[in-house]
């Protein structure tokens, strides 16, 4: 998921660059106005970008392309926080990963951000909505929401790989050969952030009404 440092060409670090900092600053803005309307959301808009931080810098290895994928949490950001807010989120967490753990890069900050912060966070999010508003089941929307969401940060990653790194390859056939590469590792990593996001929504829900409700969680139990 972490795009290495000096992988893209300059022109495509500064395409996904401009592109995600209109959704930064929306974010910035949706922050600042849940934070003026309820100030006691600050602890809980600390504790997921906590949670994203620590989860997203965990490694698991690809037998196959010899590095390693990460889980993201990034649907269940999205869904606490809202995907504007998540994506600013991902952005700090991603820079200080970057600067800190050496995951990532300065250059490649644009492109990771928008493929884990816009593409993951709004596709769990709208699998979350879809659920929501419907008789379907929340907790199968929830799993969904944090499985679908890596595979879309994933595919994401792959295509901007691609992107910048096609040759005289087709940019389609190489987005789908450097995604089959991630495929081992999200097998496990899709599980593991699905439960994540079931788990930590479950748990807020049940024991914590009072934040679910200012996170307009549904109190009641769903089936």
């Amino acid at each position: 998921m972490h795009i290495s440092e000096g992988i893209l060409t300059l022109p495509v670090a500064a395409a996904t660059t401009v592109a995600v900092v209109p959704f930064v600053a929306k974010g910035v803005s949706e922050i600042k106005k849940k934070v003026d309307e309820d100030p006691a959301v600050k602890p809980i808009i600390g504790l997921v970008s906590a949670a994203v931080f620590v989860i997203s810098a965990l490694p698991i290895p690809s037998p196959v392309s010899g590095s390693s994928a990460h889980p993201t949490a990034i649907a269940i950001a999205a869904i606490l926080l809202g995907p504007w807010a998540a994506a600013t989120v991902t952005g700090i967490v991603l820079m200080l990963q970057a600067l800190f753990m050496a995951h990532g890069g300065i250059s490649s900050w644009g492109a990771n951000t928008l493929n884990m912060g816009v593409f993951g966070g709004f596709t769990g999010y709208g699998i979350y909505l879809v659920f929501k508003r419907s008789n379907l089941p929340l907790w199968v929307g929830l799993a969904l929401a944090g499985a679908v969401a890596d595979l879309t940060v994933y595919f994401a990653t792959s295509a901007t790989m691609a992107v910048a790194l096609h040759g005289d390859r087709s940019i389609i056939d190489m987005t789908i050969a450097t995604f089959v590469l991630f495929l081992p590792s999200l097998v496990l990593l899709i599980v593991l952030d699905g439960l994540f996001t079931v788990g930590l929504f479950n748990f807020i829900r049940e024991r914590r009404p009072d934040l679910a409700a200012r996170l307009g969680i549904p109190v009641r139990a769903e089936s």
